[in-house]
């Protein structure tokens, strides 16, 4: 199935590809030093730059000292609970390419992330393969006109974080939400208060009828943003 309108699709590394081992950490970073994990925290922490992120936890410490003991408490957890690709990863980016759409994948760690564990991935990705963006949170812009010199509305962002769909509504983007099983987390319920239209459960729900209702919309001027901007009741579904 070629896609008509989107030309460029941007697929979030961890809590998409990789199994979400930030909302875990983050809660009990948190936790253990006294802070209350709530929703709005949440928000203020997910897909911001590191330092930003570290500011909005309410823990002790400056934001360079936050982020120093965050990584050392991630390495504690990633001991136990290990990073791995998530079921369905490889056949997504199989119906992914089948668009004829350009094709990467983005985060907030740096590069050796990705590389340390999609290279068995990684001929499926197109241009740089991957972006970091954590000096541009949350990349929606910059990955669509400064990496690909494309407009926003030719893209498809696939992520885990409610912000990143409010921003590709922002920008007239494709979004499809993938939020974490994570039971501490918010992330659902705030792409259901963010309008977004496509949330899905598991990879596989982001299959050729998904991925032809998504471009249609793009190609009529209806992603998500566009239907919400125009006051068009927008629902999100499972």
């Amino acid at each position: 199935m070629a896609f008509r309108q989107v030309r460029l699709i941007a697929v979030n590394i961890d809590g998409v590809l990789l199994n979400d081992t930030f909302s875990p950490v983050i809660h009990r970073f948190v936790v253990r030093r006294g802070g209350v994990y709530t929703a709005e925290l949440e928000r203020a922490v997910l897909s911001q730059t590191q330092l930003r992120a570290a500011a909005a936890m309410g823990v002790p410490g400056t934001p360079e000292e936050v982020v120093s003991a965050y990584f050392v408490e991630r390495d504690e957890y990633l001991r136990e609970h290990p990073v791995r690709v998530l079921d369905g990863a490889r056949a997504l980016l199989e119906r992914l390419r089948a668009t004829g759409a350009s094709l990467v994948c983005y985060g907030g760690l740096a590069r050796p992330h990705f590389d340390r564990y999609l290279a068995p991935l990684a001929a499926y990705f197109d241009g740089p393969g991957y972006v970091c963006t954590d000096s541009f949170r949350p990349g929606v812009r910059e990955i669509a006109e400064d990496v690909f010199s494309l407009r926003c509305d030719q893209t498809l962002f696939i992520d885990d974080v409610a912000r990143v769909g409010e921003a590709a509504q922002d920008l007239g983007a494709a979004f499809i939400g993938h939020p974490t099983s994570y039971e501490h987390s918010f992330q659902r319920q705030w792409m259901g208060r963010a309008g977004v239209r496509h949330i899905v459960g598991s990879l596989d729900e982001i299959d050729e009828r998904l991925l032809g209702v998504v471009d249609a919309e793009a190609a009529a001027g209806r992603c998500p943003a566009t239907a919400a901007h125009a006051g068009e009741r927008v629902h999100a579904t499972t």
